[in-house]
């Protein structure tokens, strides 16, 4: 776009389930500028309800790019800028990229006609800026289909090196992340975005209807559950002297038998030997305490696992 001589700008959005790193690093390799907005808010909303519905798992992909190009638009309009373009291409991802697809996305949007895609724009039906004679719909590309290989020899062409892998998409789209957004969205009428990003963290185990806990797999599990914890509203768990899980109850102040059950889990998680008393140290906005259980094994509580 920019060899054709427009101006250009980039947008991306933001929430607990896609980051803007991506987008970050192409703009300072390429120098064009970028606006980075957090949509949780409004992304939240669609999510629970998709007109569209959703993929697989939890993506709603098609009401997801139609709600990313109306704040598009807004922008847009807000700058005075002429038009929106991206990157899509026909024929790429066999749900999100068809013209139907496509089609249902420009009209959800609000900006109808305002849209080119400029590397399948000669095989997509002729958008205002083309009319207007912005756009000089001859030099715009016809590629189509699953490959990347024509897009891989642009960015050779532009010089553009360090690039993401065509596979992977969002984390709606990962099936674990999925099952567990599921089961938040179940359990619970209100959740803090704190409560989505933990969601990426450690083993989920739901004990009861008002209560989950989350048992960190790794050292950086442990990490993040800590730097996600409120200790306002959360009880946090670990086994003292000896190697374990850091064991969130996020949300919740338990009563005495699910500490216990919780504490015993955590212990059955650390490098306890079988039947060997534990010390755990249990931490609340009640105060802490120290209380002695026997480990549960892991397999003991698999049935509590929110696969």
């Amino acid at each position: 776009m920019r060899k054709r001589g427009i101006e250009v700008e980039w947008v991306t959005f933001e929430t607990p389930f896609f980051s803007s790193d991506k987008a970050r690093q192409a703009a300072r390799v390429t120098g064009i500028p970028l606006t980075v907005k957090d949509i949780t808010e409004v992304y939240l909303d669609m999510l629970k309800n998709p007109p569209c519905g959703y993929g697989q798992h939890m993506n709603p992909c098609m009401d997801c790019h139609a709600l990313m190009f109306r704040l598009a638009g807004e922008i847009m309009q807000d700058k005075r800028f002429d038009f929106l373009f991206s990157g899509e291409v026909l024929g790429q991802r066999p749900m999100s990229q068809t013209k139907p697809s496509l089609r249902y996305v420009e009209k959800q949007s609000g900006f109808d006609g305002y849209i080119l895609r400029p590397l399948s724009a000669k095989r997509l039906p002729v958008t205002i800026p083309e009319k207007k004679g912005m756009i000089n719909r001859e030099l715009m590309l016809d590629i189509t289909g699953r490959s990347r290989k024509p897009q891989m020899k642009l960015a050779e062409l532009f010089g553009v090196r360090d690039y993401p892998a065509p596979a992977g998409g969002c984390l709606l789209t990962d099936k674990g992340y999925s099952t567990r957004l599921k089961d938040l969205f179940k359990y619970q009428e209100i959740w803090s975005e704190r409560e989505l990003h933990l969601l990426k963290h450690g083993r989920h185990l739901r004990l009861d209807n008002h209560t989950k806990i989350i048992v960190g797999r790794t050292q950086e599990d442990n990490k993040n559950i800590k730097n996600y914890y409120d200790a306002e509203k959360d009880t946090i768990i670990n086994a003292k002297n000896i190697p374990g899980p850091t064991v969130l109850i996020p949300h919740n102040k338990p009563g005495k038998d699910l500490v216990v059950l919780t504490a015993s889990i955590c212990a059955g998680y650390s490098k306890a030997k079988a039947n060997m008393p534990v010390d755990v140290s249990v931490v609340n906005s009640k105060g802490s305490e120290n209380i002695q259980v026997t480990g549960i094994h892991p397999a003991e509580v698999k049935h509590f696992m929110i696969l």
